[in-house]
């Protein structure tokens, strides 16, 4: 198989066909291959089955692969699998709804799949039932690290890294995700000298956080592999050389590769604090998953105890969306359960919420945001001070729904 293959491939379930059609092989031979000839596809050769007590198998062996009918007389169902490729690959599209007209069904399900090198697909998890379909014109990495799936391909939305089917970040969308999970933290902290970063291995913010004036970026992420491809292979981040610098803990960001809540717990013990912890992981999920417990209370707790006086907590919350917003309503509990200043950012132009706590008591905390946003060092492009203004105002259902105290 060449880079260049492609193909279509069409199954169809047709409903509602009357019961002696399904069970009558001649009629259904000749209505196969006049549909396939009418297509233009060059039929090879055809074989057939007639079943006891009642239901016709035909297979057609194409130039441009196969097509194939299977009968259910008994609930008047046929099930249609056609397969082209080369040159007359949409034939197939064109040869199933032909049929359709020489059998008239009642009903008709049909799923269109591209097929080839230039149509990998991931389907990412939405929801209950709900999937989000990523088109990849060209894989740049498809590997297993000790820890995830990991994924780096070309996608509409530019290079793109999905990490166990979920979509983590796209070259178009980043700046918007990563300023909306951090900014609005720069700008409620006390001061920013000292930042941890757990997760978010591209290295997007690390460097942000550089820029932010922090001189101590202390980035830990534990699947080393996955830090080292983002590197290599996003246009975005980290680069080979800034990480060898990180790694190498020459300049204001020192990357540990380490497991977060060891790291948190080795950091209690020598005493040191930090003005903002960002977490910056796999969505937790909403049942059991390995990670979840770096979301939950007693990691949570573990971070709090290092901030400084006046430090901030940040987190990747959850997707507001009334279909997915479970798990935040969860961190929503959570987060006014540990700290005293809760403030969200519900971003309007990304599909995530982002939760900002601090144990020191704010009176007007978005007015303090929105006053320390023009004095930052980074100046933000997808931030302003109406948009924290209007990310502050939690989603409804968070108002009237979460069990907060």
């Amino acid at each position: 198989m060449t880079a260049e293959f492609t193909g279509w491939h069409v199954l169809a379930e047709f409903g509602g066909v009357d019961p002696q059609l399904c069970d009558d092989l001649e009629r259904l031979e000749a209505a196969l291959r006049k549909s396939l000839v009418a297509a233009g596809v060059t039929i090879c050769d055809v074989v057939h089955k007639q079943f006891e007590p009642q239901g016709v198998t035909i297979l057609a062996l194409l130039a441009e692969s196969h097509a194939s009918i299977h009968t259910y007389p008994e609930s008047g169902d046929i099930f249609v699998d056609v397969f082209t490729c080369g040159s007359i690959g949409a034939g197939a599209t064109q040869a199933v709804e032909l049929l359709q007209r020489e059998l008239s069904p009642g009903s008709v399900n049909m799923e269109v799949i591209q097929r080839g090198h230039t149509s990998r697909r991931i389907h990412e998890p939405v929801g209950e039932g709900l999937t989000r379909v990523w088109d990849m014109s060209e894989v740049i990495v498809d590997t297993n690290t000790p820890y995830q799936h990991m994924v780096i391909a070309k996608t509409e939305q530019g290079i793109s890294l999905f990490s166990d089917e979920d979509r983590q970040s796209t070259e178009f969308s980043q700046l918007t995700y990563h300023e909306a999970m951090l900014v609005p933290g720069y700008a409620l902290a006390e001061k920013l000298d000292k930042v941890l970063i757990i997760g978010s291995g591209e290295g997007v913010a690390s460097q942000m956080s550089a820029a932010a004036g922090a001189t101590l970026v202390d980035h830990v992420d534990i699947d080393q592999l996955e830090v080292e491809l983002c590197a290599q292979h996003l246009p975005y981040g980290y680069t080979s050389a800034d990480l060898a610098e990180a790694v190498a803990q020459t300049g204001p960001i020192k990357m540990h590769y380490a497991d977060g809540w060891d790291f948190l717990a080795n950091a209690e013990a020598t005493g040191v604090r930090y003005d903002m912890i960002c977490i910056d992981l796999p969505d937790e999920r909403v049942e059991d998953a390995q990670h979840n417990r770096l979301y939950e209370d007693d990691f949570l707790n573990r971070c709090k105890a290092i901030l400084a006086d006046g430090g901030v907590l940040a987190a990747q919350a959850g997707c507001q969306t009334m279909w997915r917003n479970e798990t935040l309503k969860r961190s929503w509990t959570r987060f006014h359960n540990l700290f005293e200043t809760v403030v969200p950012y519900v971003s309007d132009e990304h599909e995530w919420t982002f939760i900002f706590g601090t144990p020191k008591a704010i009176e007007d905390p978005v007015a303090k945001m929105t006053t320390t946003l023009s004095t930052l060092p980074y100046r933000a492009e997808t931030i302003d001070e109406r948009a924290i203004i209007r990310g502050a105002i939690e989603p409804h259902a968070l108002r009237v729904g979460a069990n907060v105290g």
